[in-house]
């Protein structure tokens, strides 16, 4: 990665989707400034990253920092964002346990164990580093993996919120708690802001794969990041296949797709100050000399062959006992990436195809299900549901309400706390919960779930009247049938999908924790764009279809029934005969 290495700045923060490879790359150019002579530290606060096995080496716990063993000036500290959301939880919740009956104060607890409140504690760590003199002093470089989102640094720097709103409310409460949880830090909040904002101090560093949802994700962030004055940006397109085999149809269809795939990458990418690409490797960079053979461009160890994956079905197997019983709701949930979008519409369109009524919802914003199936049969009804309008059409209802009396200030927090993601995550529920509502006798197949927390967030209170009137300014009493039906293992089916790769994994069964908090289990994993499931014989990408076999294993051990595997294919699954070979391969 020359660019990032030509003239790297104090901070260096890597972010990009889950499974794009952010932490090898972080941690390559840590190897990388440390074998420089640079005194470097090396942060995670990815729950799914594991930078003790990317440097091979036992877990540095999460103590303070430790020495990368054969990387002289390279020291590891691992910051738990769950330990941290929880002890910020704590500290918020911890006044009012003597004061409060035991449901309110389970309920402000719930409202607390979002993804807001995880971002605000990790960036509470991220501050300490970021304006430390300590760590300035013993450090030439911090690296990050794992970066701040858009949504936290909006959050922490509004200015007309801590300017006067502090000072004289301290009973206000925002997506992480009261106001006066934030007082407090306001200023390190300020200091930290400003090293994010200096080109000279701070480089960001959007890892992607050379992927149409990857790119456009990465193309987001690069402008929402831009937006907030962090300007100084870098983009690093990994996983790029090179040389594919010319007699290997599955190497040559992928070259094929990365090359579309970056010829039409986001016009937002453009305005990255430099931009480098890493080859795909036959396995990933493991241990600290795989990590400098990466960056040299040397291929690194094969992985061991011979290795049979799995026995798993197949997406017609799950269609097939789905269709052996009465209607219901199936969810497909996910990670984003992972094609969940192809896997609901394909197995929407195989219930259809059995002469079953089914109606597929989506919320994807770009409405993309339109182009995987752009003409559905008759009997298959196909609606979206756009967050976008949901969400806007709530908070202006929140701000006519609750923020009708307000200050400038005041209002100002209401309409940040608005852009939460709880705030999407309830208003896309609700309405799911009509459209399942309207949709009686039919399968119901929706991509793109609500997860645990928001379950939990709505359920919490002692009211569920009183928790929706406060969260969204109404109740729907769509929502609370809806609960009883997913409540209802035969009424609902929960199908997670994944790559069978190590962060998407990782990431799925975090999920199926998060919706075990709300009573929900899962029933059945699918592996999707496995290589396993394909005949390719390309040297690189017949090793990693081996190094597959460890992760269809662990999905196969995490799903209720046997888990289904669905091949890589060498087109984008779009129509309808792609998506019948989806689920008959």
């Amino acid at each position: 990665m020359p660019g990032v290495l030509s003239s790297p700045t104090p901070f260096l923060f890597f972010t990009g989707k889950g499974g794009v490879g952010k932490t090898s790359c972080a941690a390559a150019t840590a190897v990388a400034l440390a074998d420089a002579g640079r005194r470097v530290l090396i942060v995670s606060t990815d729950p799914a990253s594991n930078l003790a096995e990317v440097f091979g080496m036992p877990d540095p716990g999460t103590s303070g920092a430790v020495p990368v063993p054969g990387v002289p000036g390279l020291d590891v500290v691992n910051i738990d964002p769950s330990a941290a959301a929880a002890a910020y939880r704590e500290r918020v919740v911890g006044p009012y346990r003597s004061l409060l009956p035991a449901d309110a104060v389970a309920s402000i607890e719930e409202e607390l164990s979002g993804s807001c409140t995880v971002e605000v504690a990790a960036f509470n760590e991220f501050v300490t580093l970021l304006t430390d003199h300590e760590i300035a002093d013993t450090y030439d470089h911090v690296v990050f993996d794992t970066a701040p989102t858009g949504h936290t640094l909006r959050l922490l720097g509004l200015p007309g919120a801590w300017t006067g709103f502090l000072e004289t409310n301290t009973a206000g409460v925002t997506c992480v708690g009261p106001v006066s949880a934030l007082g407090h830090a306001q200023e390190a909040y300020a200091d930290s802001l400003d090293a994010l904002r200096d080109g000279d101090r701070t480089t960001v560093v959007l890892v992607a794969r050379a992927e149409s949802s990857s790119l456009a994700e990465a193309g987001r962030a690069s402008a929402e990041l831009a937006d907030l004055g962090m300007t100084a940006q870098h983009v690093v397109i990994n996983g790029v296949l090179v040389d594919p085999a010319a007699d290997d149809a599955v190497a040559v269809a992928r070259r094929d797709r990365e090359t579309a795939a970056l010829g039409s990458a986001p016009a937002l990418l453009s305005q990255a100050t430099t931009m480098d690409t890493v080859p795909l490797f036959a396995r990933a960079p493991i241990g600290v000399d795989a990590l400098r053979a990466a960056l040299s461009g040397e291929p690194a160890p094969s992985a061991d062959e011979g290795v049979e994956p799995p026995e798993l079905d197949t997406l017609g197997d799950l269609v097939a006992e789905l269709a052996a019983r009465e209607p219901c709701i199936v969810m497909t949930m996910g990670k984003g990436g992972v094609g969940k979008t192809t896997i609901a519409a394909a197995l929407a369109l195989a219930l259809a195809d059995r002469g079953l009524p089914v109606t597929l919802t989506t919320t994807d914003p770009a409405a993309h299900v339109d182009d995987v199936l752009p003409d559905p049969p008759a009997n298959l009804e196909v609606t979206r549901i756009d967050p976008v309008a949901e969400t806007a059409a709530w908070t202006e209802h929140v701000l006519a309400t609750a923020g009708a009396g307000m200050g400038a200030s005041a209002r100002d927090l209401l309409t940040e706390d608005l852009r939460s993601p709880c705030t999407e995550e309830v208003a896309v529920f609700q309405a799911f919960a009509r459209t399942v509502a309207d949709a009686a006798d039919r399968f119901v197949v929706i991509d793109t779930a609500p997860t645990g927390h928001t379950l939990l967030l709505l359920q919490s209170s002692q009211s569920f009247a009183r928790q929706a009137s406060a969260r969204v300014g109404r109740a729907d009493d769509a929502v609370t049938s809806l609960f009883a039906s997913l409540a209802d293992v035969e009424r609902t089916r929960i199908v997670l999908v994944a790559l069978p790769e190590a962060t998407p994994v990782h990431e799925a069964a975090a999920l199926q924790t998060d919706l075990a908090r709300a009573g929900l289990r899962p029933w059945a994993w699918v592996a999707n764009a496995s290589l396993a499931a394909t005949d390719t014989t390309d040297p690189v990408l017949s090793a990693l279809a081996a190094n597959e076999t460890r992760w269809l294993e662990e999905i196969t051990a995490a799903s209720r029934r046997r888990a289904a595997v669905v091949p890589w294919f060498h087109d984008v699954p779009t129509g309808v005969e792609a998506l019948r070979r989806l689920a008959t391969s």
